[in-house]
């Protein structure tokens, strides 16, 4: 069909990566043609990815046009150097006291030396390789995925090169605003050259994407042409059909609070973890019946902190799960939860799994700041509550209050208003945009 107009998603993670970071554009990439959009994926060839899930090759088009180039990371000499380095793939780190020198060296040549990231090493080439590529391709928009913001240099490039392109920048987080930037130890000039290129970015693409509200606002107040698409879920992820296939773990029935994905230091919410202590030490009948469950990586210092506790014979950890049995563990789940950094500045960060915990009905758990774009999406929905770092007696009293309904079978599935965050209307959505 050749009246189909033609998309090149320039992303660093597609599948076989894992995490929420993938699933993004290959679900836009899954439903664009039903909108009469092609879409055309520029990738590497050889990427160092923190995490795989072959379960979302099944999400990839068969007929899908995926362009690959090698790139060269620096991540090998880094582990090298120190293997805590691997969290680094994944923005993550040790903080605090929980820092050796080694980690602050990492930490302080990470930021400093790889501008505005590690995979700077494939613009040059990228940009050379695409402008050709789009001298023989007609394409009608370019997108730039970041994190790693390095790819919004590609794109940049390409707009000073082709000032005709249309160019859409997608901030799946933000920038210098993301809460671990203030951690990177970076010198006043790398600081200015950070903020420089995010400017120029905001400035230059056409039009540039946010996953939340605060930060569509945020990076509109810095001069871009700003629009939120939040993620999303996708309803053929959570159907009958696919979750049969992936085999919950089944045990005697328990109430069960859940996380699924990845929890590190910064965005630990142990206030949650003494509340769970002290219901343990203090009701039998919750100690009876409670347990703790654990699908993805966990850093090793949380969960030795909480085999410390009254909690340690409650746990259920399965480590890193493929996305299709994720999802099937967050059915046998009574409460989800999700963590947020507590930082003022992280209330824009919607996490992507709440949509996916938003369509199992089950309740959600929240942490993060007050006044967080979540609190908002959970009142609108009416699928659980949002909590502070510092609340504790709130978070007893909702607990107890889930507890007391699950033990006499009235904890029942509520879905209200998800609709708008289903992948396809949210592809609709940007299909306009598209289109405008």
């Amino acid at each position: 069909m050749n009246s189909q107009k033609k998309i090149l998603i320039i992303t660093y993670y597609w599948p076989p990566a894992g995490g929420p970071g993938v699933q993004r554009w290959l679900k836009f990439a899954k439903y664009l043609p039903e909108f009469g959009w092609k879409p055309v994926i520029y990738t590497p060839e050889n990427p160092s990815y923190p995490l795989l899930d072959e379960s979302l090759m099944k999400d990839v088009p068969q007929d899908l046009e995926i362009v690959k180039t090698k790139i060269w990371e620096p991540y090998q000499l880094a582990e090298k150097l120190n293997k805590s380095n691997k969290k680094f793939k994944a923005g993550q780190f040790d903080v605090g006291k929980n820092q050796n020198w080694k980690s602050k060296l990492s930490i302080w040549v990470r930021g400093n030396f790889f501008i505005p990231d590690a995979r700077v090493f494939w613009v040059k080439p990228s940009v050379k390789f695409l402008e050709q590529y789009l001298k023989e391709n007609k394409i009608d928009v370019v997108v730039t995925s970041g994190p790693p913001h390095s790819l919004h240099l590609i794109g940049l490039n390409l707009k000073k090169k082709l000032p005709n392109l249309k160019w859409i920048a997608d901030f799946r987080d933000p920038w210098t605003e993301i809460s671990y930037y203030k951690h990177l130890k970076l010198t006043k000039g790398s600081d200015k050259k950070h903020r420089q290129l995010e400017s120029d970015v905001f400035k230059i693409a056409d039009i540039t994407l946010a996953t939340s509200y605060t930060d569509a606002e945020n990076f509109k107040k810095n001069g871009a042409n700003a629009i939120c698409i939040t993620n999303g879920f996708d309803q053929t992820d959570t159907s009958t059909e696919t979750l049969k296939s992936s085999n919950p773990q089944t045990l005697k029935p328990k109430f069960t609070l859940s996380y699924i994905g990845v929890l590190e230091q910064l965005r630990n919410p142990e206030n949650l973890w003494k509340t769970l202590d002290n219901l343990i030490k203090t009701n039998s009948d919750f100690a009876e019946n409670f347990t703790l469950k654990f699908a993805g990586r966990i850093d090793d210092k949380i969960l030795s902190s909480i085999e410390n506790s009254s909690l340690q014979h409650h746990i259920l950890n399965l480590g890193y799960l493929s996305h299709d049995k994720a999802v099937s563990e967050m059915q046998t789940s009574d409460i989800l939860l999700i963590t947020n950094f507590p930082n003022e500045s992280s209330k824009g960060i919607i996490p992507g799994k709440i949509f996916e915990y938003l369509a199992t009905g089950k309740q959600i758990i929240s942490f993060g700041p007050n006044d967080a774009d979540v609190a908002k999406i959970l009142d609108e929905t009416q699928a659980g509550k949002h909590f502070s770092y510092e609340d504790s007696e709130k978070i007893k009293e909702f607990i107890l209050e889930k507890f007391d309904l699950w033990k006499n079978g009235n904890l029942v599935e509520n879905v209200q208003n998800i609709e708008q965050f289903s992948r396809k209307n949210l592809t609709k959505k940007l299909v306009e945009i598209l289109d405008s």
